[in-house]
């Protein structure tokens, strides 16, 4: 599994997760990421921004499917809005997660600060988060359970950095 590398600025760490449209994978990875950081007390030390590769839903609200699975479990998918990725970001950004390869591919690829998503997954390191926009309500089921343990195992990761 990888590692999160160390912070831009001491004591403070930002997170950027990249899907193709940023409103089904990359916005459910950043409400629960942003939930559970509030969780473990790193809510005021990590933030988290969610984008899309590609500009056609811009402004957008969550895919109503993607945010209905949120809801049914507790988490708020409300205040989110479609945005592009900017390649600004790397530079900016602690930790660069693109939810496949094709996301990775179009971030320029792996460094010490960009990386999949699923690198962090204890279950499946390294494997990709499934585009559900295609599928019905059990495609959206399964990325926020993937996304779920993820993001368990990525806020232990940065508890221990940043409280260490």
């Amino acid at each position: 599994m990888t590692q999160v590398p160390p912070p831009r600025q001491p004591g403070r760490y930002a997170v950027a997760l990249v899907c193709l449209g940023n409103i089904c994978r990359s916005p459910t990875a950043q409400v629960v990421l942003e939930q559970r950081l509030a969780e473990a007390g790193l809510g005021e030390r990590v933030v988290v921004h969610s984008s899309g590769t590609g500009d056609w839903h811009v402004g957008s609200p969550m895919d109503r499917r993607a945010a209905a699975t949120l809801a049914a479990s507790g988490y708020d998918p409300s205040r989110h809005r479609a945005r592009q990725y900017d390649d600004s970001w790397a530079a900016s950004h602690d930790l660069v997660l693109a939810m496949d390869r094709d996301n990775l591919a179009d971030l320029g690829g792996r460094s010490e600060r960009v990386g999949l998503f699923r690198d962090f997954d204890p279950l499946d390191p390294g494997a990709e988060v499934p585009d559900p926009y295609e599928g019905g309500t059990d495609a959206f089921a399964e990325v926020l359970t993937i996304v779920e343990h993820t993001c368990a195992a990525l806020v232990a990761d940065l508890a221990a950095l940043l409280q260490g």
